[in-house]
């Protein structure tokens, strides 16, 4: 895809809230801002401190966009995004950064941060290429940016990717061309502190170039079970960005698939969303819905995953899933499928096919 960057990606809705807030509190860390001083990060944003410091806050892409804007001004140090995507590493992009990180190489987890990136940041979209010997990765944002933001942006991105790169092809990605749509700052000499790659500065597009051979070198820390559980959480999350966005119900899915499973609280989901519990109560009846079975629907579908997807054990399962004891879970999963979790695993190892229900 070879669309310049200025142009406005219909697909994107700038004004809904679905980027997570801990980048910009990553943000805030880095410019070593008390709480007192974070008014002014959020000016111009209509949030209060108050929403910001909540870890459930969820922010739309004009909101993160003049964060950002804001946040060069209290800065005053051009290198800021080189600075912050340093910061942001793997774990700082939840499950999308965990499945990247177990892909079994490269281009898989390219694909993975191509798939998800709309649940994490959805002010941009990657597009892949492949070209005879080489992939060929591009990058456009969602709305028209000043050039300082577009270059701010383009630092951040590109140094979390050679960050990711890095873990998995066990080395630093010398090979890459990176080409920036940036004019070529006066700092330009850092770059390559965190940019190990050849770079081009003033190209029509945010693009990098890679070696076919280097996207597909196996990566010595694969897990494919941590992978396709990371991914059964990646898709869920993607599915419900894509429907029922503005509902009560999805607020209070985003929420749980956050937080360790069967971990967030009514009262705790309630605060967070500035509400009383009885209201959540009422709102979520009015959907059709309730807090518990929403819950239940999560840890169902995340033990049938983890049994249909992995080895571990019924007791491994129990604890991932927060039950105080495999006699919990069993109790649980009995209630959900009429079936027991052996049973059940019984059943698909057989006959590969779901239990019927």
């Amino acid at each position: 895809m070879n669309g310049n960057l200025a142009r406005t990606m219909t697909d994107i809705d700038l004004d809904q809230a679905c980027i997570p807030s801990n980048y910009s509190r990553l943000i805030a860390r880095e410019l070593g801002l008390q709480e007192r001083d974070v008014a002014d990060l959020l000016k111009l944003t209509q949030l209060s401190v108050d929403q910001f410091l909540q870890d459930d806050t969820l922010l739309t892409p004009r909101q993160q966009l003049q964060i950002l804007q804001n946040s060069l001004y209290l800065a005053e140090d051009e290198t800021l995004g080189l600075r912050l995507g340093q910061r942001m590493t793997s774990p700082t992009h939840g499950a999308m950064g965990f499945l990247a990180n177990s892909s079994p190489d490269l281009l898989t987890a390219l694909k993975a941060f191509q798939a998800f990136l709309p649940t994490r940041m959805n002010l941009a979209r990657l597009a892949l290429d492949t070209r005879q010997d080489s992939l060929e990765v591009t990058c456009t944002f969602g709305m028209e940016l000043q050039e300082e933001l577009l270059r701010v942006l383009s630092e951040i991105f590109t140094v979390i990717f050679f960050d990711c790169a890095e873990f998995i092809v066990g080395r630093p990605l010398k090979e890459a061309v990176i080409c920036f749509a940036h004019q070529e700052p006066g700092y330009s000499d850092r770059y390559s502190s965190h940019i190990p790659g050849a770079m081009k500065f003033g190209q029509p597009d945010i693009s990098l170039k890679i070696p076919l051979e280097v996207c597909k070198v196996p990566n010595a820390s694969a897990n494919h079970e941590n992978y396709m559980m990371a991914l059964q959480q990646c898709e869920t999350m993607l599915a419900q960005l894509q429907s029922g966005k503005s509902t009560c119900k999805y607020q209070v899915q985003k929420m749980m698939l956050s937080h360790p499973p069967g971990v967030l609280s009514e009262e705790e989901a309630a605060a967070a969303m500035f509400i009383s519990k009885r209201t959540l109560a009422r709102r979520l009846k009015q959907e059709g819905t309730g807090f518990r079975q929403i819950r239940d629907d999560i840890l169902s579908q995340q033990a049938l995953g983890y049994l249909r997807d992995s080895q571990l054990s019924i007791e491994a399962m129990a604890e991932l899933l927060n039950y105080h004891d495999s006699a919990n879970f069993r109790r649980a999963f009995k209630r959900w499928f009429n079936a027991t979790p052996e049973d059940y695993r019984r059943h698909i190892n057989s006959a590969g096919a779901p239990w019927p229900h």
